[in-house]
């Protein structure tokens, strides 16, 4: 028997998560029956879409969703020999007993020089967004000019590079002057402190006086509309978060920015990533290649200790990590 340590959520978070929605638990895990095996997690993903999907994806008492990499322990299943690794939608818990469904093995090809947790990052779902909002979204150009705001996060590191990969002009908005400066060594050719600077419309206006083609927007609210003043004419803008508007108690109104896209004849799309899994396989491997060429530079902020998880989270939506925020157990 093994016991597995869970973070369950005790209640619905109303406005930003506090330490009471959170509750450690210890379970009993039975032998392996045939076709299952028994995952121990190394690496767990906070992300923001965990708090609004906590909304309606779980009810009360259930354990956090999420994802992490996880080491088969035990194997009645062929397919997952012990010792090998997974990505596993799992949640925050320690062990797992699952029958197969859903695990996804980390590449074959994976170096040893680096580090599993980037499989929840720059070579997993975060590096997966960046390429289907960037490729399937927006059909960024070579030539064009590209805004990511949250650009030291997750995603909008890897945006930010991709876009300097094929060719681009990239422009990041961040919130911290130590993330300014650690796009700046990424590559990217206008930063700006969107906490400091005195009007968002001028530096915009400064970062790219001729206007921005694509736009990858994780950030939401009333700065968008500042942003798609400056969009181009037949401008696209790929929707992927919407996090300044996660930990609302009551919805935001306005403003409403409808006259702007009908003038400027901008496409404006949300996307998932999920909706190319078929791709998957094919993309993690170039955003391997793009990592083992030193093309892709990752940084991640990690957390140790399972017991951590709920800071590591509440600190994430805080805006305290530069790239992944990852806890290592």
């Amino acid at each position: 028997m093994v016991q597995a340590k869970l973070w369950a959520m005790t209640k619905h978070f109303d406005g930003f998560p506090k330490n009471s929605d959170f509750e450690l638990k210890v379970e009993e895990l039975p032998e392996p029956k045939d076709g299952e095996v028994l995952l121990e997690a190394e690496f767990l993903s906070v992300d923001p879409y965990m708090r609004p999907f906590s909304r309606f994806r779980m009810k009360e008492g259930d354990v956090m969703i999420g994802t992490q990499v996880a080491k088969v322990i035990q194997s009645k299943n062929p397919a997952f020999p012990v010792g090998s690794h997974v990505v596993s939608n799992s949640g925050w818990r320690t062990h797992t007993l699952s029958d197969g469904t859903g695990l996804i093995p980390v590449l074959s090809e994976w170096p040893k020089d680096v580090s599993l947790s980037l499989a929840l990052g720059t070579i997993g779902m975060p590096g997966l967004t960046a390429v289907y909002g960037i490729e399937e979204v927006l059909g960024l150009q070579k030539g064009e000019t590209l805004l990511v705001n949250a650009a030291a996060g997750a995603v909008g590191s890897v945006v930010g590079q991709i876009a300097k990969i094929k060719g681009c002009k990239v422009v990041g908005s961040a919130g911290s002057d130590a993330k300014v400066a650690y796009l700046k060594e990424l590559g990217f050719d206008e930063v700006f402190n969107y906490k400091t600077v005195g009007s968002l419309e001028e530096a915009l206006r400064k970062a790219s006086p001729e206007g921005y083609d694509c736009f990858f927007e994780n950030v939401g609210g009333p700065s968008s509309d500042v942003v798609l003043q400056q969009m181009r004419k037949f401008g696209r803008i790929a929707v992927c978060g919407s996090i300044s508007t996660y930990n609302d108690s009551e919805p935001q109104t306005g403003p409403y920015p409808y006259f702007t896209v009908i003038l400027k004849q901008l496409k404006m799309e949300g996307f998932i990533y999920s909706r190319w899994q078929h791709k998957n396989h094919e993309t993690l491997k170039r955003l391997l290649a793009w990592v083992k060429e030193g093309k892709l530079q990752c940084r991640e902020h990690v957390t140790k200790g399972f017991e951590n998880m709920p800071a590591a989270f509440m600190g994430m939506l805080q805006g305290e990590n530069i790239g992944k925020a990852v806890v290592a157990v």
